[in-house]
């Protein structure tokens, strides 16, 4: 599509307020129902924040940390500090209090707005608001703490001689495309988070090809599920918005289900996990169905590949396959897609790899979901499949203006407009990641012969065995979780003779399979330790990795009574897992399989 030029984000925001007009550019649940926020409110109330953080002593430069879940208020107070010339540092409301209390120093914050009490308690060291010298509001808040709550800083926006609209469009004006933007820390799979620069430019080099190159509409409503602190959701917010769309918020994960019923998505971005759990419950609900039902729906799948595969290759579609397949839409397809809401376009998927197999079995069932690739310090995409050019097993070809070479070592290289200013604070750090204006991403890879890129995994967890093979876990780890009875998977070997896998069951089938089988367990617990569990969870593993090579084959496993938590300081907040984090956990139960 053809993109009104902007260089800034506050551009973006201008160019929102002047071309769109619809009653629902933000949604969000409140008393049980969603509730819509028009362009005219979208406007004035970031107008009324910017001005109540200017007579809070917050300038130009300045950095504003919003620590929360994604609510409008979010973006509100996101674009009210971009106005201003300030920095919005994003952080994950789920680290730990000692995390989100090193971000606030390390990057200077000026002023915190957090989501409610809880996390407020996080960040006082002794439980005392006004001993700090950071100014704090919150997005909640009790009526005894008004005085801290984001409306008393609008109202005092409100209030203020300046707040006029011909101000606030000449503060929009005022925004250069090299000023910094936003500090993002990285999640920190290892070591100490690190902040990364990212320019108005940065951002928006990334949010004009976005809108040129993906199929995004005016009027689209998008769920949004992943955190905004998640640089993918951000951005890909910005583009929504900047096309005129609806951002509709999911209340959280486990109401995923239920609110894309309730908002009927057009566009949905996600993490792979959510699609595994997607596809589980399908084939969970079709072996447990009649044989008939059975029969149906591997018929309908079967007449789905089939035209997939004749689409991809732009060839015709026979009359009569035509036919047989719109009765399978009718008969099958309707009732998964109604699932989610009925009238998806397209599912974007990032932060990890998604298994082929999980996105060719969407796509029969007229599901398309869009892999690409990036990092925090590329804004982030830096290569994504679309409707014109989509390869599964591939995260697609680097976008427009964004260049990628491949190193000796298979490591994956960027040189673009949305390649990062650089750390915060880190100088050192940044000269080991960049090379001649290339940004090393750490990540191994190849470009095939049609210009797709393949990722094939990290290179700092790439596993060396004793023998010298070297073994890229994440494809091994991906076919083993297709098992119906896995929910997870670590690949674990390094300076070892073999690998192994710490392995965590999906329960609720193995609790299924273990009644069928007559037998009996107290716990989780028990259910790990049974040597028989431990043999058909093994033939499981055979049965996804036929074709691996014989250095690449899983040799033992052990089992966890319970999957990685975030909480645990397992995962990342995008559901990464922090591979030494588990090992060292796990250090004597890996032990004893070698």
């Amino acid at each position: 599509m053809e993109v009104t030029v902007v260089s800034t984000l506050t551009e973006i925001l201008a160019h929102i307020i002047e071309n769109y007009n619809q009653k629902d550019i933000l949604r969000a649940k409140s008393g049980g129902v969603y509730v819509s926020m028009s362009v005219d409110e979208f406007r004035r109330n970031i107008q009324d924040l910017a001005f109540g953080l200017m007579e809070s002593g917050f300038s130009r430069g300045d950095r504003l940390v919003i620590v929360s879940p994604s609510r409008p208020e979010w973006l509100l107070a996101d674009f009210a500090a971009l106005s201003l010339g300030g920095v919005t540092v994003p952080v994950y409301p789920t680290l730990s209090a000692e995390q989100i209390r090193y971000i606030i120093q390390d990057c200077g914050g000026k002023i915190v707005l957090c989501a409610d009490r809880d996390i407020l308690e996080k960040i006082q060291t002794d439980g005392d608001p006004a001993s700090s010298p950071l100014r704090i509001f919150l997005f909640d808040t009790k009526t005894e703490e008004k005085s801290m709550s984001i409306q008393s800083l609008m109202e005092k926006g409100r209030a203020s001689e300046k707040n006029s609209d011909g101000a606030f469009l000449h503060l929009l004006e005022s925004v250069s495309p090299s000023d910094l933007a936003t500090i993002i820390y990285t999640s920190g799979t290892t070591g100490i988070p690190k902040g990364v620069m990212l320019s108005h430019n940065n951002l928006v080099s990334n949010v004009r090809v976005l809108a040129e190159i993906q199929d995004l509409r005016q009027g689209d409503a998008i769920l949004s599920f992943l955190p905004l602190s998640h640089v993918l959701e951000r951005t890909a917010t910005y583009a929504f918005l900047f096309v005129g769309s609806s951002i509709n918020f999911a209340e959280s994960v486990e109401t995923l289900g239920e609110n894309m019923i309730e908002v009927r998505p057009h566009i949905m971005v996600s993490v792979p996990r959510v699609f595994e759990k997607i596809y589980a419950r399908v084939i969970d609900s079709v072996r447990e169905g009649s044989s008939l039902k059975k029969k149906l729906f591997f018929w309908a799948l079967g007449l789905g590949h089939k035209v997939s595969k004749l689409e991809k290759a732009g060839e015709t579609i026979p009359a009569v396959l035509r036919v047989k397949h719109g009765l399978a839409r009718k008969l099958v397809y309707s009732k998964i897609t109604a699932k989610t809401g009925g009238r998806v376009r397209f599912f974007v998927s990032g932060g990890a790899p998604l298994n082929p197999d999980i996105a060719e079995f969407f796509y029969a069932l007229g599901i398309l979901i869009l892999e690409g690739y990036g990092l925090t310090e590329t804004s982030p995409v830096i290569a994504c499949n679309t409707h014109d050019a989509l390869k599964f097993g591939t995260v697609g070809k680097p976008v427009p203006g964004v260049e990628v070479q491949i190193a000796g070592d298979g490591e994956i290289l960027v040189k673009g407009p949305n390649v990062m200013m650089g750390y915060y604070g880190k100088t050192k750090e940044t000269e080991e990641v960049m090379e001649n204006g290339w940004l090393k991403t750490g990540d191994i890879g190849f470009l095939d012969e049609e210009g797709y890129l393949v990722i094939t995994d990290r290179k700092k967890d790439i596993i060396i065995t004793a023998g010298g093979k070297n073994i890229a876990p994440q494809p091994i780890e991906n076919l083993i979780k297709s098992s119906p009875y896995i929910s997870n998977a670590v690949i674990v070997g390094g300076s070892r003779k073999y690998i192994s896998a710490l392995i965590v069951p999906d329960f609720e089938r193995m609790e299924d399979y273990v009644k069928k089988q007559g037998m009996v367990f107290a716990d989780r617990g028990e259910l790990v330790r049974d040597e028989k569990i431990r043999t058909f969870l093994m033939a499981e593993i055979a049965r996804m990795t036929p074709h691996l090579s014989p250095f690449e084959q899983v040799k033992k496993i052990a089992l966890l009574d319970r999957d990685f938590m975030e909480e645990n300081d397992e995962l990342t907040p995008t559901l990464k897992v922090k591979r030494n984090i588990v090992e060292n956990r796990y250090k004597e139960l890996i032990d004893r399989l070698y």
